[in-house]
């Protein structure tokens, strides 16, 4: 059992140190709706994958950046609101993964791995990637967290300060989709933006600064990835799941701090 969730719960404890400070941003940026529309775009990638032969895990995080720089230019080259141009690629992305599903015959795909996760069946050459994806992301994140920062709270000081808002914004984008892509397989297409804002949320009712939230929202998804793994380990729950719900569990005890004013 140790040989099966050692990995796992090691993959989980390096993925929190990018999922929850960006899940922060993702709280402060009102952004869920964005991580919801990369990960409903999952099933296309799965599809390009299994067309051109590439790995469903590779063609996934491809075609999130794809899809996350697309945004960014049709937000600037039209006049829709964001949440108009989210859904549409949100719906677009998922109806033409099924229909090219549907049209690739002589190919059985396990679309329940990839919708909520396979968690056991990460492996230590997963987790090199996995790693090796984590550093990068934290380098960049570690790198550009004050630009980020300033203009999140206030893009037009931000921009008085000689910061580039449209820059900041795209990397903000383009780490998110990175995150995204990388813990696909931890929790799934489906689940896979809990991962990011409830552990935010949570840290949130605790935090007076942006590093003590981010740092606290670290702390909240180990404890979550620990949590759900044990309850998968003795219930025999799905692993990506579990770790959802004891996610939730504390978001849930932290409603009763009482707030102050």
């Amino acid at each position: 059992m140790f040989e099966i969730i050692f990995p796992a719960w090691l993959t989980g404890m390096i993925l929190s140190l990018i999922t929850a400070p960006l899940g922060a941003f993702v709280v402060w940026r009102k952004m869920a709706y964005f991580g919801d529309t990369l990960s409903h775009s999952a099933l296309l990638g799965i599809a390009l994958g299994i067309a051109l032969d590439l790995n469903p895990y590779l063609a996934i995080l491809i075609l999130i950046i794809v899809l996350a720089l697309l945004l960014v230019w049709l937000e600037n080259n039209t006049h829709f609101a964001v949440d108009t141009l989210l859904g549409i690629i949100a719906h677009t992305s998922l109806s033409l993964g099924v229909v090219m599903i549907g049209l690739i015959g002589g190919v059985r795909v396990d679309l329940m791995n990839y919708l909520f996760g396979d968690l056991l069946a990460i492996n230590y050459q997963d987790l090199l990637w996995i790693g090796i994806g984590v550093v990068l992301v934290l380098s960049v994140l570690c790198y550009s967290w004050q630009n980020l920062i300033s203009a999140t709270v206030s893009p037009e000081l931000a921009q008085i300060e000689g910061i580039n808002v449209k820059k900041a914004r795209i990397i903000l984008m383009l780490l998110t989709a990175i995150t995204i892509a990388l813990s696909m397989k931890f929790v799934g297409a489906l689940i896979i933006t809990s991962l990011l804002i409830i552990p935010a949320a949570t840290a949130r009712r605790f935090a007076r600064t942006p590093e003590t939230m981010a740092f606290i929202a670290i702390l909240i998804s180990m404890i979550a990835v620990s949590g759900g793994l044990i309850l998968s380990a003795f219930y025999d729950t799905a692993a990506g799941p579990s770790v959802v719900i004891c996610s939730s569990l504390l978001f849930v005890l932290s409603l009763l701090k009482k707030q102050e004013d």
